[in-house]
């Protein structure tokens, strides 16, 4: 029993044995089939749906389905958990709030409102496309509202919490940011605009004139030394003529000869260029045998003692030379600044021999009762340049406010007498009165009467003028050069000292020079109480010029012991004179007596302000300097707002606007008052 019993038992081992190894088999099979064949299939799976939703891209309808049936199928589960867990009142209230505030998720934060501040980036979720379309929408309002950041961060740090006072502090700051923001910009904007006008204003003060072939556009111009070749060859020439003369001394006959022929090349290839580029094209060639033929000199002719005296003499030759052509070129200056230019003689000509044409009748000028009524404004003009006259007189009356007012009186000598009634009778002054009358034809104005007149008729005032045709004239210096000037014999220069005596019933009169021009109405000048004084001048003197010291001689004791060396000088040009206190004060007697103490020109030299300034001294009444502006014949550097501020600009000096010397710059000034196209003007080939 036992024996069986122990079979038995190991019978039963056997198959329990073998019952658990074929049990075992199934577990392993199931881990393989889990770990590896059903990721396999899951991705599988998915690949085909990812597939499957790609080519149904384009369909709307089929992917809004599968959406709605996902969620659907989500709520379902969903609400399966939940049910046994909540009532059904409970449950509604939940899907009510649900659907006011949306899930807490991505997209709630999409939909509801953001800060400015807050960008969303990704996060794109398999929706529908009507949801991505919402999306983009709400980031595009997103990006617009940034612009509004100031208002959006106030709003949210008022979500946030914030006490009023910080809001307001915050405020506060966020406004002076803006005002001190909005300040600089305009600073910016101003400074720019200076710059800007400032820039305008330069340019348009630059003189356009071309000065012989200077372009800054050559190609030379890009070159600091684009005459270093002309400079070259120029040395080259020196020292040849150093070793010609040496090579004379030396009788080296060979070198000599073939100094003088380069010489004569480099001089024929040089010509008067002043840079490289006006250089002939063989002018290298010719640089290069100069060298060869220098060198050779200098190994055979170079000493050091006759080439240094050599080169000390000719710079004495050519010092002496510049100061003759400065001399010469002073002298003709002054010739062609006082010289009549063809047109405006050709004008007066023509004028004249239509002016005696005339028949008496025809010579006279209307409203001649208006020569003498104090009340209206009169002018007072001496000129023999018709041209000249005629700007003076148009540029008053185009500014003048009510031209019938205004009187002129012009004076001229007999050459230019008819030709200045036939201008003005052919081109009257709008509504205004003119009178031209003779210089010669003062019986009152002789030598026994008017000291300037008698000197200019002696003997020794007529060497001291035509002197200048002597050879040693221009060497003798050409100080008095300027004082040799024809206006100086003429009593139309001096005629402004008997101001009273040519015009007795006026009480006040404006004396003009014929280089002006009128910019502006002057019959303010009328209404300046003088102060007892006589004349009314704009004053000319700065730190230390235009004073007494510059126009009278100081070393004599006449002039030193009447008047101030620094006293301030003043201009003539535009003087407004009281003839009632001139007869008063004897201004004539005054101007006769220094004029007899200075006939051996030892007070001063000639012309008419010096004497003006001894005249009128202490009874001169200073006017504001934009009456009057000064320079524009000699100084090319007046602000150009202040000669446009002006009443009047003068062209004293020799750049008188009617000469070619003219400043282009300053020309329009002067040329607008002109009709070019005057049929007189047109034949005399009068041109701007």
């Amino acid at each position: 029993m036992a024996l069986k019993r122990g079979l038995s038992s190991s019978g039963m081992n056997k198959n329990r044995s073998g019952g658990g190894g074929g049990g075992s088999r199934l577990p392993i099979i199931l881990v393989i089939f889990f770990c590896f064949l059903s990721p396999l299939i899951f991705f599988v799976g998915r690949r085909l749906i990812i597939t499957s939703s790609s080519t149904d891209q384009n369909n709307n309808n089929n992917a809004v389905g599968s959406g709605k049936q996902q969620l659907d199928w989500r709520e379902r589960l969903a609400l399966q958990h939940v049910k046994p867990l909540f009532s059904k009142e409970v449950i509604d209230v939940i899907a009510s709030s649900t659907a006011d505030l949306g899930p807490l998720s991505l997209d709630s934060f999409r939909k509801n409102k953001l800060s400015a501040s807050w960008k969303v980036i990704g996060g794109e979720t398999p929706v529908d496309n009507k949801a991505a379309s919402e999306t983009n929408r709400t980031a595009t309002v997103v990006k617009q509202e940034a612009s509004k950041g100031k208002v959006d961060n106030i709003s949210d740090n008022a979500r946030s919490g914030d006490t009023p006072a910080k809001l307001a502090r915050r405020q506060l700051r966020e406004k002076r940011r803006e005002k001190r923001v909005a300040e600089l910009l305009r600073q910016d904007d101003e400074a720019t605009a200076r710059l800007e006008n400032a820039a305008i204003e330069r340019s348009k003060l630059v003189d356009g004139a071309v000065l012989g072939k200077y372009s800054i556009w050559r190609k030379e111009m890009d070159n600091e030394n684009s005459d270093s070749t002309v400079r070259l060859m120029r040395d080259q020439m020196i020292m040849a003529r150093v070793y010609l003369s040496i090579a004379k001394m030396k009788n080296k006959r060979d070198l000599l000869q073939e100094l003088q022929t380069r010489l004569k090349e480099s001089q024929r290839a040089l010509g008067e260029s002043s840079a490289d580029s006006d250089l002939h094209p063989s002018a290298p060639g010719k640089l290069k045998a100069m060298g060869q033929v220098l060198s050779k000199a200098r190994e055979q002719l170079y000493d050091c003692k006759l080439v240094t005296g050599k080169l000390r003499a000719m710079l004495q030759t050519a010092d002496e030379q510049v100061r003759s052509l400065k001399k010469q070129s002073t002298f003709l200056s002054q010739l062609a600044a006082k010289t009549v230019p063809n047109g405006i003689h050709c004008l007066s000509m023509r004028l004249t021999i239509d002016y005696y044409l005339l028949p008496l009748e025809k010579r006279k000028f209307p409203r001649s009762e208006n020569l003498e009524n104090p009340n209206l404004y009169h002018y007072a003009l001496f000129s023999d340049n018709v041209l000249a006259a005629s700007v003076v007189v148009n540029s008053t009356i185009m500014n003048a406010k009510d031209s019938s007012k205004h009187v002129f009186h012009l004076v001229t000598d007999k050459l230019n007498f008819g030709a200045m009634n036939m201008w003005f009778l052919l081109n009257p002054p709008g509504k205004a009165t003119i009178h031209v009358e003779n210089v010669d034809e003062f019986k009152w104005l002789n030598s026994s009467y008017c000291p300037v007149l008698r000197q200019l008729e002696s003997a020794a005032m007529k060497e001291y003028y035509f002197k200048a045709n002597h050879p040693t004239s221009l060497s003798s210096g050409s100080s008095n050069l300027k004082y040799r000037n024809p206006k100086y014999l003429s009593m139309l220069n001096h005629l402004r000292f008997y101001l009273p005596q040519v015009y007795p019933k006026l009480d006040k009169i404006l004396f003009l020079d014929d280089d002006i021009v009128v910019q502006k109405d002057l019959t303010k000048l009328w209404s300046v109480d003088l102060n007892g004084k006589v004349n009314g001048a704009v004053e000319t003197c700065g730190e230390s010029f235009h004073r007494f010291d510059k126009y009278l001689n100081f070393s004599n004791p006449h002039i030193a012991r009447h008047f101030d060396p620094n006293a301030c000088g003043w201009a003539y040009g535009m003087n407004i004179f009281d003839l009632k206190v001139w007869k008063k004060k004897d201004i004539t007697g005054i101007y006769h007596k220094w004029q007899n103490m200075n006939e051996d020109r030892v007070l001063w030299k000639l012309g008419t302000l010096p004497p003006g300034l001894i005249t009128f001294y202490n009874l001169t009444h200073p006017l504001h300097k934009s009456w009057h502006v000064l320079g524009l014949g000699y100084n090319p550097s007046i602000d150009r707002s202040e000669i446009e501020n002006a009443a009047v600009v003068h062209y004293n000096g020799n750049m008188k606007p009617w000469l070619e010397l003219a400043m282009t710059k300053y020309r329009p000034y002067w040329t607008k008052y002109i009709k070019y196209d005057h049929p007189y003007l047109r034949n005399c080939n009068l041109s701007e």
